[in-house]
């Protein structure tokens, strides 16, 4: 297990707990299977262990974690039919978001996405699997923003978890390259004015983890469930 976060006695230490092994869950530093001890996790952050069952119920509702009856917490396998499902809300939700940005579009709009590729390119070249997912939500997040959907991409990401585990674990499989592509074709429809070529190109490229989704699934197999 990571190293324990520092508490900032400003924030909610419940909110603080769950983040912290949120993301150790989304990058898979927690297999599916390991079990969670309130009292070894209270014992490591130096918290009681209130905020840490509170933490153990959200994750639960998220679907992160599963509890069994007379045995305790444990680290739950990824949903693909949660992540299909999601994958599908997404693709309806953000070809309709990029129509409206394409209409938006501004030269600063446009110059932030196109730095946002380049810095996704250096992620990528270096190996930096963390820094490229959170690069990639930014993307979405800036397009979401950009088009005035912000409050949508909020709700959107609440119901991301299965996927973005999956999306992190599609990272260390593939080149990040070509998804990388799909961006820069994004970008340049929508500063073209192009709605339908923008829309075309959200669409491949969130169908992209269909075409992933079989090898990952047979590579990782321990990370999956129906």
């Amino acid at each position: 297990m990571d190293q324990r976060p520092r508490i900032n006695p400003g924030i909610s230490t419940a909110q603080q707990v769950h983040d912290w092994l949120h993301d150790l869950i989304l990058r898979g530093d927690l297999l599916p299977g390991t079990q969670l001890s309130e009292s070894e996790i209270a014992g490591r952050v130096g918290v009681s262990r209130q905020p840490v069952r509170e933490a153990f119920i959200r994750l639960a509702g998220a679907g992160l974690t599963e509890v069994r009856p007379q045995r305790g917490t444990f680290i739950g396998r990824i949903s693909l039919r949660e992540v299909l499902a999601v994958r599908a809300i997404r693709e309806a939700v953000e070809s309709d978001m990029i129509r409206i940005l394409t209409q938006r579009m501004t030269d600063d709009i446009h110059r932030d996405l196109r730095e946002q590729l380049d810095r996704q390119r250096a992620a990528a070249a270096r190996r930096d699997v963390n820094g490229f997912v959170l690069l990639d939500n930014l993307f979405h997040r800036t397009l979401a923003t950009a088009a005035g959907h912000e409050d949508v991409w909020h709700r959107i990401e609440r119901m991301t978890s299965q996927m973005d585990r999956l999306r992190y674990l599609a990272v260390q499989t593939f080149e990040a390259d070509a998804l990388i592509e799909q961006h820069r074709d994004i970008v340049d429809a929508g500063a073209r004015g192009d709605a339908a070529g923008a829309e075309a190109a959200i669409r491949r490229h969130l169908r992209q983890l269909l075409e992933d989704l079989p090898r990952i699934t047979s590579d990782r197999a321990e990370f999956f469930t129906d």
